[in-house]
């Protein structure tokens, strides 16, 4: 099973690198926007517009501020001239609330939609994809915030009631509020397979992915528009985006000529290349001698400050626990697997003891040769295995042991305890000076069993005595006398109980 699982391994990531060789990839500016200087002077940014609550800066685009029922969008000029693409979108949705609302959207549609619509801040019925980043819990069903594609054809209204879950694609739980660092997606749609990759802002390292949703079938319309869109209701998000990454996916047979050069040109460029750089480093230094002051502050650039070196330092670290409990999860699961298989090899082996103890010794073979051990060939037990369990095997019974001493020991003094309780007086004085009625009952009655055990042996002892010396059959003691007797007795008692 592990050969085969190793093998499975190494033919999907044999796939992976064929995919990857195979898939020419082209960054489209036109339709990506990062910072620095996001946005021009007059706030607009190149090759995008904004509407609704955006607003935009040099470092990011706010589609909605946290402010109630705000609503923003931002959309590309131009359609695109491909059919296959990757998305990597870098953003940050953040609230002081521990629950926000309502969410982030980003879009691949046939046309432009709404900058202050009615799903996630655009329009309703849209034809194509939608990626919903969705915050707020509307259905109640505490599976928020999560992460969804849902394709529409036009004619079809988003469900709000229940958080689009009866129209998803595929979708993964996933929380992406409040994070150390701002959380990542990248959507890559390519023949047809769509794939959502997530990073969930708790490491600093760019290439944390992990699979969210695959779908295949996916019909998307060409020559669409990307968009990004975001809304807030009665809980308000501080909804940022900060890159927004679009790459082009095309088949490489089909660029295998154009992207040859001939080696003349190939020569010629390379040239061009390395006189530029040489103009640059003559150009430099010329500079630096003019301007003195100014090498000294690019010299100050190389040295980091307290608080830098600090936060990079706690960074650092983060990420290196980060590391360190992967790789512990990992091992855990290694030990576990361990574990499993030497109970079952345990198991066997007890089985097939007892079997042998139910039939008898295997019958020799002919010729009076020994039949053959069945041994278990790579899955036998090894010597520092079996110390293992041996050494479990210890502890389990030092462990039981200390527990019977412990409830021994409890019983022990649960006994002690309902000695002492039995040798204390019933009689008890209560706490408004009275006395307990019910205790000197009972005291009385045990006296009158202690009389009546008292006359009886006196009985026992006198009948020998009439009987050998002849006395006559009738009472010596009248029943005047005999209560007289009693009355006298319980009176000294209940006196003695009184004052004392």
């Amino acid at each position: 099973m592990l050969i085969f699982t190793i093998l499975l391994i190494c033919q999907l990531n044999f796939a992976n690198g064929n995919l990857n060789q195979q898939v020419h990839r082209r960054f489209e500016y036109k339709y990506s926007f990062k910072p620095p200087y996001l946005a021009q002077r007059d706030g607009s940014v190149p090759f995008w517009e904004y509407g609704g609550n955006a607003i935009a800066s040099s470092e990011s685009v706010r589609v909605a501020p946290s402010l109630r029922s705000q609503k923003g969008a931002i959309w590309t000029k131009s359609p695109t001239n491909f059919d296959y693409w990757e998305v990597e979108i870098v953003f940050r949705v953040s609230g002081r609330g521990r629950i926000g609302a309502d969410g982030l959207a980003l879009w691949y549609t046939a046309k432009k939609g709404e900058y202050t619509g009615d799903v996630f801040g655009s329009s309703d019925s849209w034809n194509g994809l939608g990626i919903f980043f969705d915050s707020f819990d509307n259905d109640n069903k505490h599976n928020n915030p999560y992460i969804m594609a849902v394709l529409n054809d036009g004619t079809r209204k988003f469900d709000h009631q229940n958080d689009g879950t009866t129209q998803l694609l595929a979708g993964c739980l996933r929380d992406f509020r409040n994070k150390p660092f701002p959380t990542r997606a990248r959507v890559e749609y390519y023949k047809n397979t769509l794939t959502v990759l997530f990073h969930n802002g708790m490491t600093n390292n760019n290439d944390d992915y992990e699979m969210c949703l695959r779908a295949e079938g996916v019909i998307l319309p060409k020559n669409g528009y990307f968009g990004v869109s975001a809304a807030t209701g009665g809980l308000a998000d501080d909804h940022d985006v900060f890159h927004f990454l679009t790459t082009s996916l095309h088949d490489a047979s089909q660029f295998a000529e154009t992207m040859k050069l001939p080696e003349a040109e190939s020569a010629k460029l390379t040239q061009e290349y390395e006189d530029y750089q040489k103009k640059m480093d003559i150009q430099r230094e010329e500079y630096r001698k003019d301007h003195p002051e100014a090498k000294k502050e690019e010299d100050d650039d190389w040295f980091e400050t307290d608080n830098q070196r600090e936060l990079r330092q706690i960074f650092q670290s983060h990420s290196h626990m980060t590391e360190v409990l992967r790789d512990l999860s990992r091992k855990m699961d290694e030990v576990i697997g361990r574990q499993e298989t030497t109970l079952g090899l345990l198991s066997t082996r007890a089985q097939g003891g007892a079997q042998i103890q139910q039939g008898g010794a295997p019958p020799p073979q002919q010729g009076g040769v020994p039949p053959p051990q069945q041994g278990y060939g790579g899955d036998s037990l090894q010597r520092h295995e079996i110390n293992t369990i041996i050494s479990n095997q210890n502890t389990f019974l030092a462990t039981v042991r200390e527990i019977k001493a412990f409830v021994q020991d409890l019983q022990t003094r649960t006994e002690k305890v309902l000695q002492n309780q039995a040798r204390q007086p019933t009689a008890q004085i209560q706490g408004t000076g009275g006395y307990d009625v019910q205790s000197m009952i009972v005291e009385m009655r045990d006296g009158l069993n202690q009389v009546k055990l008292g006359i009886q042996a006196v009985g026992q002892k006198i009948s020998p005595q009439a009987q050998a010396g002849g006395c006559p059959t009738t009472n010596c003691l009248g029943l005047t006398a005999f209560l007289v007797v009693t009355a006298v007795q319980l009176s000294l008692m209940l006196a003695y109980t009184l004052y004392k």
